[in-house]
């Protein structure tokens, strides 16, 4: 897929990688972009469309929808981290990180998927993690949602394919946004994950891997988990 004269739109676009994923689509020519938020109000770019989209609230996106007709490129971005425990915190945050990784990517590709068909077919990127593939304290909820979300991105990349649309996911570690504001160790810079993310697109990569540690990480698959998690402990 080309980058310049699609029509993308971007959840979570007011910070962080969203903001940059938007700012590096203008800049390689895409013909609009949708720059959607919880709160719209915060998205300050020049030149994009704004649009309210929350993709736990199925009324957002069908709005969206509605008024993005032209799609044909989607960038799932929008994430939450709430940092607890599966066994001893409130099961209510780990049902926020499944509701918001799994369920509301999955309605935004079920709302735009025959968007993108209409309009002759495209691309969606799923914006994932290096702990789709391994848990870490204090991130449990969070990589079980990222981990669904993964082998969901998989399984729709299937049945996309033949509508004429790719389906395409990005692992990455540490990025320097907010949410990584409290981890201290080196980050990626979010225009770079947008950066390589986007090439991947273009160069029809079903799983786009952004830095080292997602490598490694991704290679530790083929050993034994005891091993890989004793070096990670160390």
């Amino acid at each position: 897929m080309d980058i310049a004269g699609s029509v993308a739109l971007v959840t979570g676009a007011n910070r962080g990688i969203g903001r940059r994923f938007v700012e590096q689509l203008i800049e390689r020519g895409a013909s609009k972009v949708y720059a959607t938020a919880r709160r719209p109000e915060l998205v300050d770019i020049p030149g994009v469309e704004v649009l309210a989209v929350d993709i736990t609230d199925g009324a957002t996106i069908t709005a969206a929808a509605a008024a993005a007709s032209d799609v044909t490129l989607l960038i799932n971005n929008a994430g939450i981290a709430t940092g607890g425990s599966l066994l001893t915190d409130d099961l209510a945050d780990v049902r926020r990180e499944l509701d918001t990784h799994f369920w509301g990517t999955l309605a935004m590709i079920r709302a735009f998927a025959p968007v993108i068909e209409h309009n002759g077919g495209g691309a969606i990127l799923n914006v994932l993690s290096a702990l789709s593939w391994f848990a870490s304290p204090g991130a449990g909820g969070y990589s079980s949602a990222k981990a669904a979300e993964w082998n969901m991105t998989n399984a729709v990349r299937l049945e996309l394919a033949p509508r004429g649309i790719s389906v395409h996911g990005v692992h990455v570690g540490a990025v320097d946004t907010d949410l990584m504001a409290d981890y201290d160790g080196p980050k990626m810079d979010p225009t770079a994950v947008a950066r390589v993310s986007l090439d991947g697109v273009e160069r029809n990569a079903a799983e786009i891997v952004a830095d080292d540690w997602s490598r490694m990480v991704k290679a530790s698959l083929a050993g034994e988990p005891e091993e890989f998690y004793a070096r990670l402990s160390a």
